[in-house]
């Protein structure tokens, strides 16, 4: 972090937290190692900068989440999915073509993390995943509450960020920052587990 009360490094993302909440024009960025973080403080922070994330109140004008109201799933399409062995738990997530069940991406197994922080992480590399290839699919998820922390743009987790999961936290944080600074059309539906079975990218664990 470099704008703020007290510019400077922080270990944590509440250290860091505790500067920038209720400034306006706050600077920071997450780094993976301290050195890097080290490095960019000294030599050009503005080079690295994030812009603070968005409050709930400014709203995310481009997400788009509609409710599933289909016989059978719009295809192509892109479903995401995550396991995870205990709460918090060896936590995993994956991305796979929803017509072939091709994976696409996968993700994990990551220490001391939930479900909910799985579900969250694969939408948004998801999305990131349509953008960068240009893919003009549909995107299903079966979280609702991934989706209700997609539309406040952040992870609304109460989990205890420690060195177990300092990797979890920094892709968490990573991808906030992400959902801040892209925007995209598309659509996202919650899959209808009811009528079409488990999401193709389930890692059949039930």
């Amino acid at each position: 972090m470099w704008s703020g009360k007290t510019p400077g490094i922080y270990d944590t993302w509440e250290d860091c937290e505790a500067q920038v909440k209720g400034q306006t024009g706050a600077k920071f960025k997450g780094f993976a190692t301290r050195q890097e973080a080290e490095q960019a403080f000294s030599s050009s922070p503005d080079l690295y900068i994030i812009r603070k994330p968005k409050t709930e109140k400014e709203g995310h004008s481009h997400l788009s989440i509609v409710n599933s109201q289909f016989s059978t799933p719009i295809l192509p399409a892109l479903a995401v999915d995550a396991a995870c062995s205990g709460n918090p738990g060896v936590m995993e997530f994956r991305g796979v073509i929803a017509d072939t069940g091709t994976e696409v991406f996968h993700r994990g197994p990551f220490q001391q993390g939930t479900n909910n922080i799985g579900e969250f992480l694969a939408i948004v590399l998801g999305l990131a995943y349509l953008k960068q290839n240009n893919l003009p699919w549909a995107l299903y998820t079966d979280s609702r509450t991934a989706l209700s922390w997609l539309k406040k743009g952040h992870a609304d987790t109460k989990i205890e960020w420690n060195a177990s999961n300092q990797d979890l936290f920094f892709m968490v944080r990573k991808a906030e920052m992400w959902l801040h600074d892209n925007t995209w059309n598309t659509p996202i539906y919650k899959w209808d587990t009811k009528a079409w079975g488990e999401i193709p990218a389930d890692f059949g664990r039930k």
